[in-house]
């Protein structure tokens, strides 16, 4: 059984953290990750980071690293 709140999600500007939430759901976290990406508007150097906490592993980042 998933943990409830197995995939994080963090948007960070100047690496500081602005916005983060929790899913049980891949599918779902993922999505987020897309719309989060799609509304970082004037946010002065976002990030965008998807972790599975259960695992450790980040799952995906925006922008990709260098």
């Amino acid at each position: 059984m998933e943990a409830v709140s197995r995939y994080h999600l963090l948007l960070t500007s100047n690496g500081r953290p602005v916005q983060h939430g929790w899913w049980g759901d891949e599918t779902v976290a993922r999505d987020k990750f897309r719309r989060w990406v799609g509304a970082v508007g004037n946010t002065p150097a976002p990030r965008v980071t998807l972790t599975d906490e259960e695992t450790g592993t980040v799952l995906t980042t925006w922008p990709e690293a260098p």
